[in-house]
């Protein structure tokens, strides 16, 4: 993340692997980093943030909201579980996850999947 505040206004540029997001108030430096951008490398501008890094931003009268439902919703129906009855805890919290005939209960590359690793 990268800001600049002058005069009491800020410009802000977040960097993820290739996704680019600005915002600040003003107007002016962000129209300028916009311009530097894209005379140094090929960029697309897509208009509102909608999506970045699993949140969706969504925005209204009264201010933005943040969420991860369509990650979530994703993650349940990636592991088969999204037709299944929410529980308050579904284990007991101090249960401690064993081997079981020598299978393990997670597996390092499935956790590193839900992680995006």
């Amino acid at each position: 993340m990268f800001y600049k505040h002058n005069h009491g206004k800020i410009a802000i540029l977040i960097v993820y692997v290739d996704d680019i997001v600005m915002t600040g108030d003003d107007i002016v430096e962000l129209e300028s980093l916009k311009n530097f951008l894209s005379n140094q490398f090929e960029v697309k501008d897509l208009g509102q943030l909608k999506y970045f890094l699993g949140m969706e931003v969504a925005r209204s009268s009264k201010g933005i909201v943040i969420s991860q439902r369509k990650y979530v919703l994703d993650l349940l129906k990636e592991t088969g579980l999204l037709g299944c009855k929410p529980v308050a805890t579904p284990v007991d919290p101090n249960q401690k996850l064993e081997k079981e005939d020598g299978v393990e209960v997670w597996t390092r590359t499935g956790i590193r999947s839900w992680w995006g690793s």
